[in-house]
């Protein structure tokens, strides 16, 4: 059966950011349409407020009750999605290249998420529940009034204070072994070298080497706390490095290759449209329109 791609919805109470899918706020919840689903360029943060969902996603079964959180991360897959007839959610979208413009108002990061990656659903406290509520409202409100000065930065701002709020409430389980706690912290280095190299960097084996560890062992750990590959972090902070260099600077192709170790500009440019599905020059009048 083929996956289908679901994008944000359009409607009153759906909010966007600029007019974009990069940013969108859903205050309710919409039908989905039955068989295999998947959100390729968008992760997502679900707050159940009334009733009960289950689906699965990515073959482990979730089950959704009022004041649940869910984390959903980007190509991963859901089927067999069913509720009650009053279940309603708050929806917050956010893509990847939206993921990043709000790690730079925050402290935020990829690296900040392997234990949601893992265990995507929370209970929230009531104490969590009011203070998310505050964030949800106020968001909804600065989204809905696009006139103050640095506007997209302030929703920036408060969608990644919203974040870490969310991770700041979820402990490690009291049983968590000394193994796991050296893997999850070899995985958060592995994300804190990726994210330095700024895209220089985009072999598995060489982050590998810099950790001492075999780029198998490499593979293993990153599917175990993060279910990603190695390569497509690599790819994910490539992206966002060729990204910045397209819309906030004036570098041409050729320089943008040779600063980022690319062996040349027809290289260089084949690689962003197989990863972005567009050429750079086209990315670039994109923002630049």
């Amino acid at each position: 059966m083929e996956i289908q791609n679901l994008k944000p919805r359009s409607g009153f109470d759906t909010i966007r950011l600029g007019d974009s899918d990069e940013l969108v706020v859903m205050e309710n919840f919409g039908s989905l349409p039955k068989g295999e689903l998947s959100l390729d360029r968008h992760g997502l943060i679900v707050i159940c407020t009334e009733g009960i969902a289950q689906f699965d996603y990515d073959g482990q079964q979730i089950r959704l009750h009022k004041d649940d959180l869910f984390l959903y991360m980007a190509h991963s897959v859901v089927t067999n999605f069913m509720s009650s007839s009053d279940f309603n959610c708050r929806q917050i979208w956010f893509s990847r290249g939206e993921l990043w413009n709000i790690n730079k108002y925050g402290e935020v990061s990829l690296s900040d998420l392997p234990y949601l990656k893992r265990h995507p659903i929370m209970h929230l406290t009531e104490d969590d529940v009011k203070l998310l509520d505050d964030y949800f409202q106020l968001l909804c409100r600065r989204m809905r009034d696009p006139s103050p000065v640095l506007y997209s930065n302030i929703v920036r701002s408060l969608v990644s204070t919203m974040m870490l709020e969310i991770m700041m409430r979820r402990q490690e389980p009291e049983n968590t072994v000394t193994t796991g706690v050296h893997r999850q912290r070899l995985a958060n280095e592995f994300m804190r070298l990726v994210e330095q190299s700024d895209g220089r960097i985009r072999k598995v084996d060489d982050f590998a080497n810099q950790l001492n560890i075999t780029p198998k062992y490499l593979s293993t750990l990153l599917k175990e706390t993060m279910n990603r590959r190695p390569s497509e972090m690599i790819h994910f902070y490539t992206l966002k490095a060729i990204e910045h260099r397209l819309r906030y600077t004036d570098m041409t192709m050729q320089e943008i290759a040779n600063d980022l170790n690319f062996a040349n500009a027809s290289f260089f440019g084949k690689y962003f449209k197989e990863h972005a599905g567009m050429t750079p020059l086209d990315f670039r009048k994109k923002y630049h329109q």
